[in-house]
């Protein structure tokens, strides 16, 4: 996996990150977890009855496994200073289980910082299904190092910026 710096961005780069299959086991996971048993999720029987036919995937396991992806995708592996938040975050379609979703990561902006070291990047997330629809979609900034910075970072700590450790980055 290669890393990338503020300077190795470009607005409408786009990456895309492997398959993941959506399984039962998750949507029950993701219940305890979250504590979210509203019978759209959790019932069977329950679900049969409304406009989908079958349970739905909770939203918010949608954006958390997009946020996997990303990191699967290693790209902000050593570069990542801090997400900034989400925005704009649109559920177009139901996520149900045994869907197999992959992550299309867009760059919509590049804002350099003042100091030379770090900047802001725009980016629209897309989570795709099997059939090409775009089940979710959002928007997330991001603080990166540049190469100047991540090597700043370096000999100021004798380590690499960030190492995969986002916490230690922050």
């Amino acid at each position: 996996m290669t890393s990338y710096f503020l300077e190795d961005f470009a607005i409408d780069q786009t990456f895309e990150s492997g398959g993941r299959t959506i399984t039962e086991t998750d949507l029950t996971f993701f219940s305890m977890l979250s504590g979210d048993w509203n019978p759209l999720h959790a019932n069977a029987e329950f679900a049969k009855s409304t406009r989908y036919g079958e349970r739905v995937v909770h939203g918010a396991l949608g954006i958390a496994v997009s946020t996997g992806m990303l990191h699967e995708l290693g790209i902000f592996h050593e570069s990542v200073i801090a997400m900034l938040g989400f925005r704009n975050w649109n559920f177009l379609k139901p996520l149900l289980v045994n869907d197999t979703i992959f992550l299309r990561l867009t760059i919509t902006a590049i804002e350099p910082g003042k100091n030379g070291n770090s900047g802001k990047l725009g980016r629209r997330f897309q989570l795709i299904n099997q059939r090409g629809e775009v089940v979710q979609e959002g928007e997330s900034d991001v603080l990166v190092l540049t190469r100047e910075g991540a090597q700043a970072r370096k000999s100021q700590h004798g380590q690499p910026a960030v190492s995969g450790d986002y916490a230690a980055s922050a």
